[in-house]
């Protein structure tokens, strides 16, 4: 039998070398590829009508960088800033949950608020109710607050709140009837009801630099300066005193005299020839008379300006201090100073005005922080009352002090924030304006040895960190009371 392969090839011819070489070739190349096309994207958003999705440009890229680095920096610092302020209404929740009698007047603190310089009061306000007021509410704590528009109203009014407590033990001058009336129907009902002050310690919250000192200089002059206001210096009067001016519409003795000249007829002449005779006589008269009313006209006008000048002219805010720093020494120490003042503590305000400083207020606005855990642990401290006294630093720490003594703290409480006051605060002072702001903190070792000072525990700064770190947790909720 024939084989069919060699049939084939015997019908076909042999084959050459080029067709065997392109067979080869065929089978062994692959297929060609169509060409690439444009992705179109997802079809649900392309059937929304939303373009397909591409990256930003350079400029999308800067700018998106920067406004999400700022807020992601914005946003850290709130949540920050709100542990923070957590950390420390925990840390004297447990106060609030301690039981009281209801005939007991609950502790009071007081808070000195001022404006800072350069500033309204708005902004004190505020940083009150941001820092202070919630570590106070979360303690259930009651306050008073003491307020200053201007320079020297926190320094009044402390030591008014002084001499009003002097008084009512029996010095100087007795109060008013009004105001007696009032305590004696107060103290009469708290009689009654069988209510009694709070058994301990209250304090005193300074909020700031400015503050501070209007606060000690205050003190200074509600227990070393005189109960009643001191007498006035009178104005004594020049020995020999001017005539007074003659004004119009009020005769006097020289007017009278000049009209009975002119009146004065000879006997037998008649009206007619006595006009004739004395006409030239009478002109001089006359113009003299004018020259009296013009110059009464002016002088009077000068006197009415000088009543207007007076009465527009700015008056004191508030009523001269009763003594001056320079009269501490010579100055008698109350009989009923209490022997621990306070205690006290200086809050931190921090307050910077000016374009200039524009980099420096947007740092602190970013570190917010801080500043609540620093405001946050002085308000802690002082709820939580424990106190020490004042302390003394050496010369070369301070630079108020004299070369080779000592300097008290209350000098160098908050100094740094002096740094950060407008510029315009340490311009002279007009007559009628105080400057306890930029001048120095003078102090009577006879008031500063009974301030006491507040003090943070050990025990509550550990179980502060333990509460920051989330180590220990505190049941908001207060406990339940046991009625059986």
């Amino acid at each position: 039998m024939s084989d069919p392969k060699a049939a084939n090839v015997g019908q076909n011819g042999p084959a050459t070398s080029g067709q065997a070489s392109t067979a080869t070739a065929g089978q062994g190349a692959a297929p060609a590829k169509p060409a690439a096309t444009a992705s179109q994207g997802n079809p649900a958003f392309r059937m929304m009508g939303l373009p397909r999705l591409r990256l930003p440009s350079r400029n999308w890229l800067i700018f998106l960088s920067i406004t999400g680095s700022f807020a992601s920096a914005v946003i850290y610092d709130k949540w920050q800033t709100r542990r923070a302020r957590e950390k420390w209404c925990n840390l004297v929740s447990h106060i609030a949950q301690e039981p009281i009698s209801s005939h007991t007047i609950p502790r009071k603190m007081t808070i000195y608020l001022a404006a800072p310089p350069g500033d309204g009061l708005r902004s004190a306000r505020e940083h009150f109710h941001t820092y202070v007021k919630p570590v106070l509410v979360a303690a259930a704590m009651d306050w008073d607050v003491v307020e200053g528009r201007k320079e020297g109203d926190v320094r009044f009014k402390t030591a008014e709140r002084i001499r009003r407590k002097r008084k009512r033990r029996d010095e100087g001058e007795p109060l008013s009837e009004e105001e007696a009336e009032k305590l004696l129907l107060i103290d009469g009902i708290r009689a009654n009801n069988g209510t009694t002050e709070y058994n301990g310690v209250a304090g005193d919250l300074v909020i700031g630099r400015h503050t501070w000192k209007e606060y000690v200089r205050g003190l200074h002059e509600g227990w070393l300066g005189p109960v009643d206001p001191p007498k006035q210096p009178e104005s004594h009067e020049p020995a020999q005193e001017e005539a007074p001016a003659h004004s119009p519409g009020h005769s006097s003795l020289g007017d009278a005299a000049v009209k009975a000249a002119v009146q004065h007829v000879v006997p037998g002449t008649s009206g007619s020839e006595l006009g004739g005779q004395n006409a030239s006589d009478a002109s001089p008269v006359t113009e003299l008379s004018t020259e009296d009313q013009a110059t009464g006209d002016d002088e009077a006008q000068k006197e009415d300006e000088k009543k207007k000048e007076e009465e527009e002219k700015p008056k004191p805010r508030q009523p001269p201090p009763y003594i001056q720093p320079s009269e501490y020494e010579s100055a008698t120490l109350s009989p009923n100073i209490p022997d621990v003042i306070g205690p006290s503590i200086g809050v931190r305000m921090p307050h910077i005005l000016g374009m200039r400083n524009t980099p420096i207020r947007l740092y602190r606005f970013l570190t917010r922080r801080r500043l609540a855990d620093s405001v946050g642990r002085d308000v802690a401290t002082a709820v939580l009352a424990s106190y020490r006294p004042y302390d003394t630093f050496p010369a070369d720490h301070s630079a108020s002090a004299d070369a080779g003594g000592e300097s008290a703290e209350q000098t160098e409480v908050l100094r740094h924030e002096e740094s950060d006051w407008w510029k315009t605060t340490f311009k002279p002072r007009q007559e009628h304006e105080e400057s306890v702001w930029v001048e120095d903190v003078v102090l009577d070792e006879r008031v500063t040895s009974r301030m006491r000072a507040f003090q943070l525990t050990a025990e509550d700064e550990d179980r502060a960190k333990r509460l920051g770190d989330g180590t220990e947790k505190v049941d908001q909720k207060p406990a339940a009371e046991d009625t059986s």
